[in-house]
């Protein structure tokens, strides 16, 4: 059984994926399993992921949904699969830099009181890296309030016992693309914490493509997980007004033409 269980759900990714299978076959930590689920792919996601399978049995698993699920019920079953003490997850378009999971099981095997450990990311897309993320190094639940995500979802790390917990990812339409938010209501509510690592250890593919996923109807649902957060956190009736402003902002963002977006977006992530 290894240390890590390495989650991956992929969807229409074939020309990335390559990419991001041999970033995880270049780690420095060499005792981990991939598990890679395709949501019902259209095009040769599942033929690229069952190339690396067939070249890498005792490394890979591969499950695949008979039609399109959502990341949600997809990292479920990938959740379902993977054995490891430490769950991490990846995405099929994106880059682990070499000693990710070295330094995150370094982390976690040293720290039993957190749950969560995560790491910056570096943004990039067609030209190269054009700038990253800084994130906050404990994050509290008063952090959920204006920092909202506390910790990057790609890059993390979790104690598979407290995945388990809080029964992994919330399998409603009205989270998708922000089930990660979600998951970190429900593990914070819970009594878990976690810690943000200074280095960036991850790259993330922010590009025109990514953009577009980033749709009006997508931001809702982010407003609706907000909603449902500050009610698991039991917050009193007047902080319900930060989530008037998460509809503002996820609004404003969501109806603002493309090329001033990505203006504004790659001017509010620090550059190098």
């Amino acid at each position: 059984m290894a240390k890590v269980s390495i989650i991956m759900g992929i969807y229409n990714c074939a020309p990335t994926l390559p990419e991001a299978i041999d970033s995880i076959l270049a780690q420095t930590f060499p005792d981990w399993q991939l598990v890679l689920c395709d949501d019902g792919s259209t095009d040769d996601t599942y033929a690229v992921a069952k190339g690396y399978l067939d070249r890498y049995p005792e490394k890979i698993i591969l499950l695949q949904n008979e039609t399109n699920m959502g990341l949600n019920h997809t990292l479920n079953r990938c959740l379902k699969a993977a054995t490891g003490e430490y769950v991490a997850r990846m995405d099929g378009d994106d880059i682990s830099l070499p000693t990710r999971l070295e330094k995150e099981v370094a982390f976690l095997d040293a720290h039993p009181e957190y749950a969560i450990v995560s790491a910056p990311m570096i943004f990039f897309d067609e030209n190269g890296d054009w700038g990253r993320c800084y994130l906050i190094e404990k994050p509290t639940k008063r952090d959920f309030i204006k920092h909202s995500p506390v910790h990057c979802h790609a890059p993390c790390m979790i104690r598979r016992e407290a995945y388990l917990a809080v029964g992994g990812y919330t399998e409603d339409k009205r989270m998708l693309r922000f089930e990660d938010v979600n998951l970190w209501y429900k593990l914070y509510a819970k009594g878990y914490v976690g810690y943000n690592l200074d280095e960036p250890l991850y790259k993330m593919r922010d590009d025109q493509a990514a953009t577009r996923r980033r749709g009006l109807k997508s931001r809702m649902n982010g407003v609706y997980v907000t909603y449902v957060g500050f009610k698991l956190f039991h917050l009193p009736w007047y902080m319900y007004g930060y989530v008037a402003i998460d509809f503002l902002t996820h609004f404003i963002k969501g109806i603002m033409p493309e090329w001033l977006y990505l203006k504004f977006h790659k001017k509010a992530e620090r550059k190098w």
